[in-house]
């Protein structure tokens, strides 16, 4: 498990537009041995169409300890050659379909992973509009189901069959390129399957930008902006999956893709320049034991950790004072919401 911090200024230095996500929103670093953070994440299980999923898979996804769990500082997803009924419906595999209970709109997606393998083996991390209707999801049981696949946007940020071996793939599906698609790029990773590497995605108003370790093999860039090319200016959440295929191997047993972390950067809300006019923002940093943040009238002060946790949000009206002697030493992100601004963000560190 490498130091977040490394990471953080390994981003800095190398990644395609870190200048601008600079800013760590979101994050699971699977430290806690055990059952996933329910917190974080949704075990999607319901059959879709009653008897399966989708593109002839087959199998049962489950929300068992069995096939999604963490430990040694990893998550581990796991597709098993089982006998498993669930709604009426018994298969003969199972695995994990993992929802983000977190959806955001433009920014940097880090998944350092190691892949599954074997013939008819088919893991993604990928995401999908938080609009979707499909029963079950998490955004759908939370009442945001508005908008049909394809319509709502899916990004494949990396894609693997087990019947092309360290070959990733990246692709997006709109309505003007679904199925299949023609909007799709790909590498071949050395050791995909017994070695961790960082997949990336790049998102931003205009672009979508795919990698493995740093070197790009895709970009998608239309040459028309429209709904039909472009359903990508709503919120997309992550998902994180192994299927399996008909064609599976008939000596697989077991395969897993373990995941060392999922990160989400986005940049600041302000520029340098708007944040220093704002006159608002925290007054010394470092700080110690106590936080003081100036502020230009009635305002929401949230503030995270280093993983994307909220830790604080309280209204001030016009004082922003923090006792934060609770608080570890190491890197936080403040925010400050005011009605009728467009928010400030701005990173602190407590000695």
């Amino acid at each position: 498990m490498r130091s977040i911090f490394t990471l953080t200024l390994l981003i800095s230095c190398t990644s395609l537009n870190a200048q601008v996500y600079d800013t760590l929103v979101w994050a699971d670093e699977f430290n806690v041995d055990g059952s996933l953070d329910t917190s974080k994440w949704w075990q999607q299980t319901v059959l879709p169409n009653g008897t399966s999923w989708w593109n002839g898979e087959i199998q049962h996804y489950t929300d068992r300890d069995t096939n999604a769990n963490v430990s040694g500082g990893n998550l581990h997803l796991t597709a098993l050659r089982e006998s498993y009924s669930n709604q009426g419906v018994t298969k003969d595999f199972t695995s994990a379909r993992l929802n983000s209970k977190f959806a955001f709109t433009y920014g940097r997606v880090e998944v350092r992973a190691k892949l599954p393998a074997g013939v008819g083996t088919w893991p993604a991390i990928w995401m999908l509009g938080q609009n979707i209707t499909e029963i079950g999801s998490y955004w759908q049981v939370q009442g945001y189901g508005t908008t049909s696949w394809p319509m709502c946007g899916e990004i494949d940020i990396m894609e693997h069959w087990g019947s092309n071996q360290d070959y990733v793939s990246s692709a997006i599906h709109s309505p003007s390129s679904f199925g299949g698609t023609v909007n799709v790029g790909g590498q071949t990773i050395n050791g995909a399957s017994t070695s961790f590497h960082i997949y990336a995605l790049e998102w931003s108003e205009t672009k979508m930008v795919f990698s493995v370790d740093s070197v790009v093999h895709y970009t998608y860039e239309p040459s028309t902006y429209t709904p039909s090319t472009w359903p990508f200016d709503d919120p997309q959440f992550l998902l994180l999956n192994i299927a399996i295929l008909p064609s599976i191997d008939t000596s697989f047993t077991s395969s897993s893709m373990e995941v060392d972390y999922v990160r989400v950067y986005q940049q600041s809300n302000l520029s340098m320049e708007e944040q220093a006019r704002s006159g608002i923002g925290a007054v010394g940093n470092p700080f110690e034991d106590q936080l003081f943040v100036r502020l230009s009238g009635p305002s929401t002060i949230n503030l995270y950790d280093i993983t994307g946790k909220q830790i604080y949000s309280q209204l001030h009206d016009g004082s922003g004072h923090l006792d934060t002697e609770a608080y570890a030493p190491g890197l936080y992100v403040l925010e400050i919401l005011q009605p009728g601004f467009k928010g400030y963000r701005e990173k602190i560190v407590k000695r």
